[in-house]
């Protein structure tokens, strides 16, 4: 019994060091300054999980998402052109900006995907364009997709990248 914890222990730590590196690497990238992108960031407005089971289906569970758009520059303006909320399939669902805005340096522009709103889907994604009038540090896009009902939460965060022009 003991040499099953110890071999437990072993294997946690393997993970951590495996993991940490990579995320030390991703959180420590510099980015290249610019005056605008557009960014692809997947959205999850449910997520299928269990087994598939006699009925060939899984479970799914609907999911909330908090799309945050952070100015990471401290000197500049950036402003937000549009965010276009795509389904699965790539049907273009809304633009949850109708008119640009600006988000003041260190500030942040929040757009949320409601809980009962399943009509991405699980590949939903949002497409964001954005710009400056000068080179800027790019924001950072980001989205966290959460459930908290019924006693069980599920909880996790998705990132933008960049799209070539």
């Amino acid at each position: 019994m003991r040499y099953r914890e110890i071999w437990r222990g072993v294997l946690c730590a393997l993970t951590i060091a495996v993991l940490l590196p990579s995320t030390a690497a991703f959180a420590q990238e510099a980015r290249s300054l610019a005056k605008g992108q557009t960014l692809y960031l997947p959205i999850y407005s449910h997520m299928l999980y269990g087994n598939l089971g006699k009925s060939g289906k899984a479970s799914q569970v609907l999911l909330s998402a908090l799309v945050s758009i952070r100015n990471t520059d401290g000197k500049r303006p950036i402003r937000v052109l549009s965010a276009k909320y795509y389904d699965t399939n790539g049907k273009l669902l809304s633009d949850r900006m109708p008119v640009p805005a600006v988000v003041l340096p260190y500030g942040t522009l929040e757009l949320f995907v409601e809980l009962n709103d399943a009509s991405g889907g699980s590949g939903a994604n949002f497409i964001i364009k954005w710009e400056a009038e000068q080179p800027v540090s790019p924001p950072l896009v980001e989205s966290l997709h959460a459930n908290m009902d019924g006693g069980k939460a599920v909880i996790f965060m998705s990132h933008s990248v960049p799209l070539a022009e």
